[in-house]
């Protein structure tokens, strides 16, 4: 009776009632909060700890924020202030303007996901590729839907665009068929054993693909096989990181690597003549990127 009656207490204030009405609808950080009750930082944290401090929010970490959510299961005898908090008249309309939150947010995630998609990182690639010429036989491991895949086709002789995601391949083969490419070969394996026969590629790309895979290693033994003598590989991966939540999103099995790690597995699989570029962390990014190309020995 008492959690009840304190429950109450710091319901009994507005701007606590219209945070839990929007934090049970959808998860929410402090910015997004102040964005749609309009009052200041400092309350808003205030009035969430309060919230928190009754086992009614939960925290969680989250690419770099803590979003807030409802922490009651319907059984909870408070349910009840949820449900009259939901269903109370929305005066100064949260509803709309979380629902353009939310919006917006979908589609900054989407951005966001694009920008980690294989081959998004134009900068690093475009140093990588310049000094190559055509035609040269080349193989796209884990090429998504194609955007990596689709610019080496403009140059390349052949491009094999290889990925275990067959809706992803789908959307790669028809990005080729709006830019009229027909020299790109499209499969979808297992980059752990792949079906190509050994010694026919002059390049191996793997764009952001090593943190997706079960066996870094095994995937860059494939690479070393498929390569012609003097081929190269360019292998584009993630720093190590602490955002755990690329696991469940995007299908992540390794919070990045040391470059070094790399580089030693690159060497244990036959390469020589490495090379390695570091590149500064982008704007408000928690990622890093680094860049390793290596070549098969004649």
């Amino acid at each position: 009776m008492e959690e009840l009656s304190q429950s109450f207490r710091v319901l009994g204030d507005p701007t606590r009632l219209r945070i839990l009405r929007l934090v049970a609808e959808a998860p929410l950080n402090v910015t997004e909060l102040v964005s749609l009750v309009g009052v200041a930082q400092s309350s808003v944290s205030h009035h969430l700890g309060k919230l928190k401090g009754l086992g009614l929010l939960r925290e969680e970490r989250q690419a770099g924020f803590s979003y807030y959510s409802l922490a009651l299961e319907q059984g909870d005898a408070r349910w009840p202030l949820i449900r009259m908090a939901r269903e109370a008249e929305d005066a100064a309309g949260d509803s709309a303007r979380l629902k353009d939150l939310l919006r917006a947010r979908e589609d900054r995630q989407a951005l966001n996901e694009r920008l980690l998609e294989p081959g998004q990182s134009w900068f690093l690639w475009a140093g990588a590729l310049a000094s190559l010429l055509p035609p040269l036989d080349v193989a796209d491991f884990g090429c998504g839907t194609g955007v990596l895949s689709v610019a080496i086709a403009r140059w390349a002789r052949h491009v094999w665009a290889i990925d275990q995601n067959a809706d992803a391949l789908v959307q790669a083969r028809e990005r080729a068929g709006r830019e009229g490419l027909t020299n790109i070969t499209f499969l979808c394996e297992d980059l752990h054993r792949l079906s190509l026969k050994a010694r026919r590629m002059d390049l191996v790309v793997i764009s952001q693909s090593l943190h997706h895979v079960e066996s870094p290693s095994a995937v860059l033994a494939e690479a070393a096989r498929l390569l012609k003598p003097g081929g190269r590989l360019v292998v584009l991966e993630l720093m190590p990181h602490e955002e755990r939540w690329v696991l469940e999103r995007l299908g992540h099995r390794h919070l990045g690597f040391a470059p070094e790690s790399l580089e030693a597995a690159l060497r244990e699989a036959g390469f020589t003549s490495l090379t390695r570029e570091t590149h500064a962390r982008d704007g408000a990014s928690p990622f890093r990127v680094f860049l390793l190309t290596g070549v098969k020995p004649s």
